[in-house]
C-alpha cells in the first residue's frame, strides 16, 4: 500500500477519533436549544430615557448583574445572560416553564420606597376630584384599594436594605409577610423617621404601587420593617429574593419572548429524530441500491459526515471559549443542507467515475480521474455556500446564526468526507486487490434535449408563478407574516381530544379576546394556535382549563414579539439574505471570470426564493424566521446545482472549442441532468420525511424546502443556463481553465 494512503488513513482515523471524543456522550457535549428541550428566551430592553450621564452609560451592564444575581438565587442552571447592543439584554433559561413567575422575577424593577402619607382628609378628597397637590401624589393601596395621598419624595429607599426574608404574621391567619432588615445607617435613619412621625402612616411603595401603609405607633430602633400584602408563600419568597438582590437601575420591557414547554420540546426532538432516521434510511437504501459498492462507501461517508458535524459542535467551546455548542431547529436545517450537499458530492464523484469507465479506462485510472474531474465543481459549490454561511453569521440573528454555524461545520465535513475519506477507502480496496470492477445501475440515460430553445416559455411560466405568489403575499399585508416579523403573541395549546373552533371562540369572547385568530392543524387537530395582540396568556390558560376540565390542557409554547423587535428581526433577515447573495455573486464572477455566470446564478437563486415565498403565501403559511432559514437553505442548494453545470460548461469549452455557447450550454445541461435529478431527488427524500414526520414546528420549513428544491432543479436548467447565453453577445465567454 502506498505511503500517502497510509498517511491519509492515519489522518482520517485521528480526525474521526477526535470527533467521536467531542461527540459522546451527546448529553454532555452538545446542548439542545430551548426550542428542543424547553425553556424561556427573553429579549429585554432597558429604558434609560429618564437617566443621564454615567448612570445612563452603565445602566445595561448593572442590569445584567442584577438579573444574573436574581436568576442565581432563583436556582436556574446553565443560563445565558448577555448584553446586546447598548440597551438590550438576552436571557435564556433552559427548563424554566413557570412563565409568569420567571418574568416577574427578571423584569420587576423592585424599586422600594418608604413614603409618608398625608393625614388630611380634605387634601385626599381634593386629589380624588382631580385637583393636583404640589409635593403629593394619589395612590391606592394594593391591600384594600384605599385611596392614599403620599409624598412624592421618599424618606427612605431600598438601597438601605441588607436583607429580606419570608416570615409569618402572628395574627389569626398566620399569613406570609416579607421582613426587611436595614444597614446600620439605614436603621438609624428609619428610627429617626419613625420617631418624628408617630401617629402618621408610612406607605411601603414597590415599583410605584403601595403594598401597605401601616400606622407608626412608636419609634422603631431595630432597623426592621415588614411588608404585608396577602401574599402566597411563593409570592413572598420571590419578593424577598428580588429585594435582597437589589433594584434594577431602570425599568425594562420585554421586546421578544419565546417560551417552549417540555412537551413541545420533547415532541420536537422525537419528531426530528424520527424524520431524520426515516429520511436517512431512504437515502442510504437508494445510494447502496443504485451505486452498489460505491453507494455503500458513500453511505459510510455520510455517517462519518454526521459524526464530524456533531464533533465540530462539541469542539467549538474548546476552540472558542465562551461559545456554547447548542443544537437548535435551524441548526438541524443546516445539517440537512450539509448532508444534502454531501450526497451531491458523492453522486457527482460516482457519476464521474462511471463516465471514465465508459470511456474504457481501467478501474484505478477511472477512480483517480473521476475524483480529479469532480473536485472543482465540489470545491466551488461548497465554498460558495460557505461564503453565504459566513455572511449569514455576520448579519443574521440568533436562529439564523445557529443555522450558519452548523452549515459551516457540515460543509467542511462534507468536503473532507467526499474528497478524502471515500477516496482513501477506494485506494485501500484497490491496494488490497479486493475490487476488480465497480458496477453501478443507471436509470437516467444521457439526453439530447434542446433546453435553451424552450427558454422563452419557461421565462413566461416563471413570471406568472412569481407574480401570482407576490400578489397574494402583498395583498395579505401583515397577515402574511408570523409574529417574528409582524409582532404580537402566539399561544399553542394541546388538548386530549379535538375541541371545536366555535367553543374556543366562545372562551375568547368571554375574556374580551374575540378578535384573536385561531388555527387548528389538520395533521393534529388536538393542537391549537391562538394569535393575539396582547399578553393575556395566564387569563386565557385559566379560562381554558375551567371550560374544558377533562381535556388536560397543556401550554406547548408562547411566543411574543414587540413591534420594534419585529422590525429589527425583519431587517436583519433581509440583510442576511442580501449579503449572502452578494457574496455568491462576487465569488462566482471571480471563479468563472465572467459576470454573466454570476448574475444568472444569483437570478436563479432569487427565482427559487420568490417561488417558495409565493407558495407559502398562497397556501396560507406564515413567513417567519424558520421560513427565512428555509430560503437560505434553498439558495445554498440551488447554487450548488448551478455551479455543477457552469463547471461542465467550463470543461467542455476546452474540449469542444468549435461549439457555440448555445451548443456548449445545451451539451453541459444534458450531460449533468441525470446527476441534477438524482441529487435533488435523494435530498427530497429527507425533506419529505421531515414534512410528514417532523412535526408541526418544522412543517412550514419542510414545505418551503420541498417547493424550493423542485424549483431549484427547474431554475438551474431553464433559468440560470439560458440567461448566461442571453447576456453573452460574442460567443463563449473566456472561462478560467
Amino acid at each position: 500500500m502506498e505511503k500517502k494512503v497510509v498517511y491519509k488513513s492515519i489522518l482520517t482515523l485521528a480526525i474521526l477519533a477526535a470527533c467521536a471524543y467531542f461527540t459522546f456522550p451527546l448529553n454532555k457535549r452538545i446542548n439542545l436549544g430551548l426550542d428542543l428541550r424547553g425553556g424561556m428566551h427573553l429579549l429585554l430592553k432597558v429604558d434609560t430615557s429618564n437617566l443621564t450621564g454615567k448612570a445612563k452609560e452603565d445602566a445595561c451592564d448593572r442590569a445584567v448583574e442584577v438579573i444574573r444575581n436574581r436568576i442565581d438565587e432563583f436556582g436556574v442552571r446553565e443560563t445565558s445572560i448577555q448584553k446586546q447592543g447598548e440597551d438590550e439584554i438576552v436571557v435564556q433559561l433552559p427548563g424554566v416553564t413557570e412563565r409568569e413567575r420567571a418574568i416577574d422575577i427578571i423584569g420587576r424593577t423592585a424599586l422600594l420606597e418608604f413614603k409618608l402619607v398625608s393625614p388630611e382628609i380634605e387634601k385626599i378628597q381634593q386629589a380624588i376630584s382631580g385637583t393636583p397637590l404640589e409635593g403629593y401624589e394619589l395612590k391606592y393601596s394594593q391591600e384594600d384599594n384605599e385611596p392614599l395621598l403620599v409624598e412624592k419624595q421618599a424618606v427612605l429607599t431600598g438601597d438601605a436594605l441588607t436583607n429580606a426574608a419570608v416570615r409569618f404574621s402572628q395574627g389569626e391567619f398566620n399569613e406570609p409577610v416579607v421582613g426587611l432588615q436595614f444597614s446600620a445607617e439605614g436603621a438609624k435613619k428609619f428610627a429617626d423617621i419613625t420617631a418624628k412621625n408617630v401617629g402618621r402612616r408610612l406607605a411601603i411603595v414597590l415599583d410605584g404601587k403601595v403594598q401597605s401603609a401601616p400606622r407608626i405607633k412608636e419609634a422603631i430602633p431595630s432597623g426592621e420593617a415588614v411588608i404585608t400584602g396577602r401574599f402566597s408563600v411563593e409570592q413572598a419568597q420571590d419578593l424577598a429574593l428580588i429585594l435582597r438582590v437589589g433594584a434594577l437601575p431602570a425599568p425594562m420591557h420585554i421586546e421578544e419572548e419565546r417560551t417552549v414547554g417540555p412537551l413541545l420540546g420533547q415532541d420536537s426532538i422525537n419528531n426530528g429524530v424520527k424524520a431524520c432516521i426515516i429520511g436517512g434510511l431512504l437515502v442510504f437504501i437508494f445510494m447502496a441500491g443504485y451505486y452498489l459498492l460505491a453507494g455503500i462507501i458513500s453511505d459510510i461517508a455520510l455517517l462519518l459526515n454526521l459524526l464530524m458535524i456533531l464533533g465540530g459542535l462539541g469542539i467549538l467551546p474548546v476552540l472558542f471559549p465562551g461559545v456554547s455548542a447548542t443544537l437548535t431547529l435551524p441548526g438541524i436545517a443546516g445539517i440537512v443542507l450539509s448532508l444534502g450537499m454531501a450526497v451531491d458530492a458523492n453522486v457527482l464523484i460516482n457519476e464521474r467515475i462511471r463516465e471514465e469507465l465508459g470511456l474504457g479506462k481501467n478501474l484505478r485510472s477511472a477512480i483517480t480521474n473521476g475524483y480529479n474531474r469532480a473536485f472543482s465543481a465540489i470545491f466551488d459549490s461548497n465554498l460558495t455556500t460557505l461564503i453565504a454561511a459566513f455572511l449569514l453569521f455576520q448579519f443574521g440573528t440568533g436562529p439564523i446564526r445557529g443555522f450558519a454555524v452548523t452549515l459551516t461545520i457540515g460543509l467542511i465535513a462534507s468536503l473532507f468526507t467526499a474528497i478524502v475519506v471515500t477516496r482513501t477507502i477506494f485506494e485501500i480496496l484497490l491496494g488490497l486487490g479486493w475490487i476488480k470492477s465497480l458496477p453501478m445501475l443507471k436509470i437516467i440515460k444521457e439526453t439530447k434535449i434542446d433546453f435553451i430553445g424552450k427558454r422563452k416559455i419557461c421565462y413566461a411560466l416563471s413570471l406568472i408563478v412569481i407574480i401570482t405568489g407576490l400578489t397574494v403575499f402583498f395583498l395579505k399585508g401583515k397577515q402574511a407574516y408570523g409574529i417574528d416579523f409582524a409582532g404580537g403573541q402566539l399561544q399553542e395549546y394541546s388538548f386530549k381530544s379535538p375541541v371545536p373552533i366555535d367553543d374556543l371562540r366562545s372562551v375568547l369572547k368571554d375574556i374580551n379576546m374575540g378578535g384573536a385568530s385561531i388555527q387548528q392543524f389538520r395533521e393534529n387537530p388536538k393542537v391549537v394556535l391562538i394569535r393575539t395582540t396582547e399578553d393575556k396568556n395566564q387569563v386565557l390558560t385559566d379560562k381554558l382549563k375551567e371550560k374544558f376540565p377533562d381535556q388536560d390542557v397543556q401550554v406547548l409554547r408562547i411566543e411574543r414579539v414587540g413591534p420594534v423587535a419585529g422590525k429589527h428581526l425583519k431587517h436583519k433577515a433581509v440583510y442576511a439574505l442580501i449579503w449572502s447573495l452578494v457574496g455568491i455573486l462576487v465569488y462566482v464572477a471571480f471563479r468563472f471570470k465572467h459576470m454573466n455566470f454570476a448574475i444568472a446564478g444569483v437570478i436563479a437563486l432569487i427565482h427559487d426564493v420568490l417561488v417558495a415565498l409565493g407558495f407559502l403565501a398562497i397556501t396560507g403559511r406564515p413567513i417567519d424566521l424558520l421560513s427565512i432559514t428555509a430560503f437560505l437553505t434553498i439558495a445554498g442548494y440551488s447554487i450548488n446545482d448551478t455551479i455543477v453545470i457552469y463547471d461542465r460548461v467550463r470543461e467542455n469549452s476546452r474540449t469542444n472549442r468549435k461549439l457555440s455557447l448555445y451548443e456548449l450550454i445545451n451539451l453541459s445541461v444534458n450531460q449533468t441532468l441525470g446527476r441534477t435529478i438524482l441529487t435533488s431527488g435523494v435530498t427530497l427524500l429527507t425533506v419529505i420525511a421531515i414534512l410528514f414526520y417532523g412535526g408541526e414546528v418544522l412543517n412550514n420549513f419542510a414545505f418551503a424546502l420541498l417547493v424550493g428544491f423542485i424549483s431549484g432543479v427547474y431554475s438551474t436548467v431553464y433559468i440560470a443556463s439560458p440567461l448566461v447565453l442571453a447576456w453573452s453577445q460574442r460567443g463563449p465567454p473566456k472561462l478560467n481553465h
